[in-house]
């Protein structure tokens, strides 16, 4: 019953933040937007990758059965949308119109709803095979590779997905200053996602 119960809450919260993600895209084409750029923020990315993992967690449950890599799938989806979280309330405050989630239910659910739902899922129902900390840091290689293909991509572009990865605003040295401070933090989460993954049990080999 427990297992049926998560299933469900996560299609649910899926269904919500792809909906969310279908309504703003229709938003941006409908106002001539781009779709690539809306694709390249990492808000976007978290988000559908997010409800990729509920969905796929929420199956493998339904059919009753485990699969060990999960807990890694999970575990990076939640970093990534707490990262989300944190940098929108940090560093993007108010610039709803720069990140392109102008309809404010849309933006409360992607930066706000989704991030905490999915914190929260994590510290409930953990994974059932301890991930240890070297393990997690192949979690930074999606978001060290965004952050390559945003600085390559924004000259050719002439548009970046947030105003601290363009060296117009402040220079590189402020980018890699903040991008610093980013990793920094991903770090301490993933110190805090690993310490609870279940002590005891077999290691994600």
């Amino acid at each position: 019953m427990k297992r049926t119960l998560f299933a469900l809450y996560r299609l649910v919260m899926a269904a919500l933040a792809i909906v969310a993600v279908i309504v703003q895209l229709h938003a941006v084409l409908a106002r001539q937007g781009s779709f690539a750029n809306f694709m390249s923020f990492f808000t976007i990315q978290s988000n559908v990758f997010g409800a990729a993992i509920f969905i796929l967690s929420a199956a493998i449950a339904l059919r009753h059965r485990t699969w060990a890599p999960l807990g890694m799938l999970r575990g990076a989806a939640t970093m990534y949308l707490v990262i989300t979280g944190l940098v929108t309330a940090l560093l993007l405050s108010g610039l709803q119109e720069t990140v392109q989630t102008t309809i404010p239910w849309v933006n409360t659910v992607v930066h706000q709803i989704f991030p905490i739902v999915i914190a929260l899922d994590w510290l409930i129902d953990p994974p059932q095979h301890r991930i240890t900390f070297r393990r997690a840091l192949w979690w930074l290689v999606y978001p060290a590779a965004y952050l390559v293909y945003s600085l390559i991509r924004g000259p050719i572009a002439h548009w970046y997905p947030y105003p601290f990865l363009n060296p117009a605003n402040g220079g590189y040295g402020k980018v890699a200053l903040t991008s610093g401070g980013i990793l920094a933090g991903s770090l301490i989460l993933i110190v805090i996602l690993t310490a609870r993954t279940a002590i005891g049990k077999p290691r994600v080999r």
